[in-house]
């Protein structure tokens, strides 16, 4: 694949800027005068700037150059950087083609094992980074953050993408989870839908009174991705639907280092900027900065080899009175995170891992006699 027919360059007054010696900007290579190789590059960040799928988006052409100019300025985190700034991917003659370019680029750097970081652009566009995963051969598992459940019967790309996801053919979604909804946004219909695909869905106050829980989920994606609506508008108010509650900028920037932790993760998206709505500061551009920022700090801090029969991990088996009769948890030595294993039939459609992260909390109840419900779900997906 040519790579650099699908990409425009960073324009010259951000490349030419003076950044500090311990900057962001003077640890990665970057499409300029010329474009960058990418081999033995673990990470490739990637501008987005279409906006059709929404209303109310004429800015969102400057949304990736406005967070670049602040992540750029960013001081370099630990670890060995070997990051790639591809530049913006070009605009198709239609929205579809643009999503189809996208889709085409994930897939590439994907097979190649690095993780794209999408950022700008409309939320619609994560259908372009699940489809990434079609040719892959395997099942997925994605979460969404958003304030809202984009499922709606009918209505611009951005209130359908995640319906469109669902129901997309041939099926290759293993799980399908949604952080930080607010009820008040969201119809019930559409949550009753969730739970009959026994897909995972927290609202924003269960996400906060117990925010740790939300870490098996994370760590259980292939992929994630994220609106900016969902922080809260104090903290980010560059989005069109931005909401007065919500997740604070800090929550945002946890959320994308238990994503970058994930060693099963391999793309990120974060989209829905639009300068338009930011303050004169550009205070939404740092949040969105900062949260790749703690992405790839996550990334560069991966301890896990989840092989499990090896000996980081401690084997546990909890006997109930209940069928099944025992429940088997693995435990890392390195980080301390749980996974459960979940039988299920040796005639399968895709290759899939029967052991799925869960928490010390789900191992607790399982020593008190309960079956925990993230392995019922689980169990019930794979029938």
């Amino acid at each position: 694949m040519n790579l650099k027919s699908f990409f425009d360059p960073i324009p010259e007054y951000l490349t030419n800027q003076t950044y500090l010696h311990n900057s962001f900007f003077n640890y990665i290579h970057f499409y300029g005068e010329t474009f960058p190789d990418i081999k033995g590059v673990q990470i490739a960040l990637i501008g987005l700037r279409e906006k059709r799928g929404m209303p109310k988006s004429d800015t969102i052409e400057r949304a990736s150059l406005e967070i670049r100019e602040k992540l750029y300025h960013l001081k370099k985190g630990h670890g060995l950087y070997k990051i790639v700034d591809l530049g913006d991917l070009k605009l198709g003659e239609t929205r579809d083609e643009s999503i189809k370019y996208l889709q085409s680029i994930g897939e590439y750097l994907i097979k190649k094992q690095i993780v794209p970081i999408f950022f700008g652009g409309t939320h619609d566009l994560d259908y372009g980074q699940y489809m990434s995963y079609e040719g892959l051969k395997k099942l997925v598992s994605m979460v969404t953050v958003d304030s809202k459940l984009d499922m709606e019967d009918e209505g611009h790309p951005h209130e359908v993408h995640s319906q469109d996801i669902i129901l997309h053919q041939p099926n290759f979604l293993f799980s399908y989870s949604h952080l930080a909804y607010q009820s008040f946004l969201v119809d019930q219909d559409v949550v009753n839908v969730m739970e009959k695909l026994y897909f995972e869905h927290v609202r924003l106050g269960s996400l906060r009174s117990n925010f740790k829980e939300v870490e098996p989920i994370i760590r259980n994606a292939d992929l994630i991705s994220i609106d900016v609506s969902a922080i809260h508008s104090s903290d980010a108010p560059g989005a069109a639907e931005a909401q007065p509650f919500g997740l604070s900028g800090e929550e945002a920037c946890q959320i994308c280092r238990f994503a970058g932790m994930n060693e099963k993760l391999s793309s990120i998206g974060i989209y829905g900027y639009q300068p338009y709505f930011d303050d004169n500061r550009n205070k939404t551009a740092s949040i969105i900065a900062t949260m790749m920022w703690y992405f790839i700090e996550g990334f560069y801090d991966r301890k896990d080899s989840l092989s499990f029969k090896s000996s980081d991990y401690i084997k546990y088996t909890v006997s109930l009175d209940t069928k099944p009769s025992i429940l088997v948890f693995y435990k890392s030595k390195r980080s301390d995170k749980w996974w459960m294993e979940i039988p299920q039939s040796d005639q399968h459609k895709f290759d899939r891992s029967t052991i799925i992260p869960c928490s010390y909390q789900d191992y607790q109840l399982a020593q008190s006699g309960e079956i925990p419900e993230r392995w019922i779900n689980a169990q019930l997906k794979l029938m």
